[in-house]
């Protein structure tokens, strides 16, 4: 029920009036069944829009980060994710990644709308980074199609680390479905589950138009932060006299 209050009374209408955002290919999404919808990802802010223009509920794997803040503040904001449909996910070590993936296709059992970001985090620089197969292995084991998306805009808007957003157009665009039922029975292969990841994310880079790295962003977050830390301790700020 909150899900709803959320999505039309409470929430959807401010970001709507704050991002204005267009939509296109809208058509392409499923208007019943399981299916997957995996897109990009930019923004703190994808989370909500796409949920705001959907007209069907759509459940989202969310880091469990957002779940386990401390104090009220944390458990505000844990009960906001969970009455929005999300659900947490421990992104750290492969048993993590079976759980995610249990959790999704149980979203999917249910014949409802599953978002998945291939990517696994948000891209730090705009770039769209390689995906983990994942998503190929929830789209193999639960025949369902998956509808790829693209973000545009949303970045700009809101980049990693500014709560409030800037007014700029966002762009939300999907993709026709992709069927991979020709890889039925093949979801333990290593060779199938790349080339499906690999086909969902170049239909996602044909939508959005970004510039595309092949690896993993947090494997690049990694380096950068390390960098970062090592600049910091070579080079330290003098004290300001």
């Amino acid at each position: 029920m909150f899900y709803h209050v959320l999505k039309h009374v409470l929430l959807g209408p401010l970001l709507r009036l704050v991002f204005r955002p267009r939509t296109e290919g809208l058509e392409h999404i499923p208007s019943s069944g399981a299916a997957i919808v995996a897109g990009n990802h930019l923004s703190f802010s994808d989370h909500f829009l796409l949920p705001a223009i959907l007209k069907r509920r759509i459940t989202f794997l969310a880091k469990a980060e957002y779940f386990t803040g401390p104090g009220i503040k944390g458990r505000l904001t844990a009960a906001f994710f969970r009455s929005a449909g999300q659900i947490p996910v421990d992104r750290s070590g492969k048993e993590a990644g079976q759980a995610a993936i249990r959790e999704g296709l149980g979203v999917l059992s249910r014949g409802e709308l599953l978002g998945v970001y291939p990517e696994g985090t948000r891209s730090h620089d705009g770039r769209l980074y390689k995906g983990k197969v994942g998503v190929a292995v929830m789209a193999l084991r639960a025949g369902v199609p998956v509808v790829p998306c693209a973000m545009i805009g949303t970045f700009e808007a809101q980049p990693p680390g500014q709560k409030i957003p800037n007014l700029h157009p966002v762009v939300i665009r999907f993709g026709e479905p992709l069927d991979f039922s020709r890889y039925a029975g093949m979801e333990n292969e290593k060779v199938i589950l790349r080339a499906v990841t690999d086909e969902i994310m170049y239909a996602v880079l044909t939508l959005s138009g970004q510039e595309y790295v092949d690896r993993y962003a947090a494997d690049v977050k990694a380096e950068a932060a390390a960098e970062s830390a090592e600049n910091a301790r070579r080079f330290p700020r003098m004290p300001l006299s």
